[in-house]
């Protein structure tokens, strides 16, 4: 025992502490000619049987517990930095400090550390103005971006910006303060665009209109040297329960039917040509492709057209460059 003493750990050398914190969230991906970088802004917790609609409490728990999950979830905001080589295109801005203290908010951070500055970013386009999007384009009274154009559907920019005192439908005045708080800014200094259906917003990044969720909301499709990544935005913002439920939608939806329509239409789609697709609100880095389950039958409800969806994140990669010949798994 008394040999052994000097082994055993004493108040000196007590365990290290925990650290407890992730590293700035990137991750880094070719698409043709193309860098695409997701960034992670954070994550915020959502209680998801509280703003789940055309269905159940009871339902939604019971789905989140097949993926071991439970309310409220801890909901990934993710925002995507595509480099074209002539133009770097950052598409969402995440949340800023609209959630509070920790909540969201580290764009700026994970931004720097995958090597670039706030500055550098020619154009900002968003997928819609609620303001775990367009959050992030304000830091206190300066614009986050000063250099970048603006880029919103004109939809959405008239349907949030308006000056109209009434209110439209049910949604909270506040998300029409919060947008005109980050976007005419940029309006001020000139620097807001608008683009309509179908439009491309920089050569190799085509806008698709996806209303329902917002009356403007917008994918984006980029394409380079026969590659394509879809930016779905808010196309789903829950996967353990709208992967397998398409119709389930969010209190957050402008127009609830439209934006179940629009889910069905693109996941269809999407799993058919086997889309890769980048997701706001999927686990970070929120990029993978959607399978067919098909009928769940005995197990579950069928979605949208009796179908549901399995989520494939890409593949991991870690950027390294090696010599193909010299590779091997043993």
């Amino acid at each position: 025992m008394l040999a052994l003493a000097p082994l055993l750990p004493s108040a000196v050398h007590a365990a290290a502490p925990q650290v407890r914190t992730q590293a700035p969230g990137f991750y880094r991906m070719m698409l043709g000619d193309f860098e695409v970088t997701a960034l992670s802004d954070g994550t915020v917790p959502l209680t998801v049987r509280e703003v789940a609609t055309h269905t159940t409490p009871e339902r939604v728990t019971e789905l989140l517990s097949r993926d071991h999950l439970e309310d409220p979830v801890e909901l990934s905001i993710n925002a995507f930095l595509v480099n074209t080589g002539t133009a770097l295109v950052l598409v969402d801005t995440g949340v800023g400090g609209f959630f509070g203290p920790d909540v969201g908010g580290r764009l700026q951070q994970s931004l720097q550390a995958a090597g670039y500055q706030p500055e550098q970013i020619d154009v900002v386009l968003l997928t819609h103005i609620h303001s775990d999007h367009s959050g992030g384009l304000m830091s206190a009274t300066r614009r986050a971006f000063p250099n970048a154009i603006l880029q919103v559907h004109a939809r959405e920019a008239a349907f949030w910006l308006g000056h109209n005192p009434r209110p439209k439908g049910t949604v909270d005045p506040k998300y029409f303060e919060e947008a005109r708080a980050m976007v005419e800014p940029y309006q001020v200094a000139g620097k807001l665009k608008t683009f309509g259906d179908g439009d491309t917003v920089v050569p190799g990044i085509r806008a698709v209109p996806t209303p329902g969720h917002t009356p403007g909301h917008s994918a984006y499709v980029v394409e380079s040297r026969g590659q394509r990544l879809a930016l779905w935005g808010d196309l789903m913002h829950f996967g353990s329960v709208q992967l397998r439920e398409p119709s389930v939608t969010v209190a957050y939806d402008v127009d609830e039917r439209a934006a179940a329509a629009q889910r069905a239409r693109a996941f269809t789609e999407a799993a058919k040509r086997g889309d890769l697709l980048g997701f706001a609100h999927m686990p970070f880095p929120g990029l993978g492709r959607l399978g067919t389950e098909g009928r769940p039958g005995a197990e579950g409800r069928p979605g949208a057209e009796g179908k549901s969806y399995r989520w494939i994140p890409i593949n991991y990669s870690s950027g390294q460059r090696w010599q193909p010949a010299k590779v091997r798994a043993d």
